[in-house]
């Protein structure tokens, strides 16, 4: 079940590569070139693979397995998404970067997903839990268990947040005065600060930052530019992640840790122009 969320990025990361290198980059100077710099803003989708995640406290110990999760964008609303006090609510993506030479890219990033574990599903509990004044109380063997509300509430709604660098390569396709069209493929790797919101037992909500684990990916995307300038680009990207250190509750001693594969789709919108003042020779003599 774990390819299903990896093979169609990869597949389309090969291919990607494999096109970008029968095609012969432009000889006259072109936007993607060394000295230009970017960045953009956008949206995703995103999925999960099931998860297997461990609850430790004082007072309990135990597994599900098999957890399904599912992504929460935010309904199409001007009012969120173009508001300034709002626009980081809908899950998104933001980026900066910086063109080392014509065609590799340096960059950081966030992609802020959300992670939401669907309530009343059926799993499998192993461990035990005691002393948490409720019906939950008792020692398990791999027994079906039904995750309702009262038990657990877990999500990474704002959000699971992937703080990261990559480097992608960029081969131009199509290039004409007004229009360009280039590939991009890359490898990258970040932090996860999730803010993790969670109900567990008789403990209240708890919700709040922190340093929960590490991921990576691999991204292959289409980039139109138009006018030099003003970019779009469709992008998708895949990866792994392992959070061994999620707070559960106000106590310090509660803990989850789980890991699971993930894909995302994205549609962001930028700038791109250069920093570095570029000099053109002709005839022996440099005119910048």
């Amino acid at each position: 079940m774990k390819a299903i969320y990896i093979l169609p990025l990869f597949l389309l990361l090969g291919q990607s590569f494999l096109f970008s290198q029968t095609i012969d980059s432009p000889k006259k100077e072109t936007q993607g070139e060394k000295g230009s710099f970017y960045f953009y803003w956008g949206w995703n989708r995103g999925a999960y693979s099931k998860s297997d995640i461990t609850f430790s406290g004082t007072d309990y110990n135990f597994t599900l397995s098999n957890v399904i999760a599912n992504d929460r964008q935010s309904p199409f609303d001007p009012k969120v998404y173009f508001n300034l006090t709002k626009f980081t609510i809908p899950q998104y993506n933001f980026r900066v970067g910086y063109f080392i030479n014509a065609h590799y890219q340096i960059s950081l990033g966030v992609d802020h997903m959300k992670y939401v574990m669907k309530t009343n599903q059926v799993s499998t509990i192993d461990g035990y839990i005691s002393n948490s004044g409720t019906a939950y109380d008792g020692v398990y063997d791999q027994q079906s268990f039904v995750i309702a509300p009262n038990f657990l509430l877990f999500e990474h709604t704002d959000g699971l947040n992937y703080l990261n660098t990559e480097i992608r390569r960029s081969d131009i396709l199509f290039d004409r005065k007004y229009f360009q069209l280039s590939v991009n493929e890359g490898l990258g790797t970040g932090i996860v600060l999730p803010r993790t919101n969670t109900t567990l037992l008789n403990n209240p909500r708890y919700d709040e930052f922190h340093l929960a684990g590490y991921g990576f990916g691999a991204v292959a995307a289409l980039k139109f530019a138009f006018f030099k300038y003003f970019i779009i680009q469709s992008e998708l990207k895949g990866g792994f992640i392992h959070l061994p250190d999620i707070r559960t509750t106000i106590n310090e001693s509660d803990r989850a840790a789980q890991h699971f594969w993930w894909t995302q789709y994205n549609v962001v919108f930028g700038l791109q122009f250069p920093i570095i003042k570029k000099s053109v020779k002709k005839a022996g003599v440099i005119f910048d």
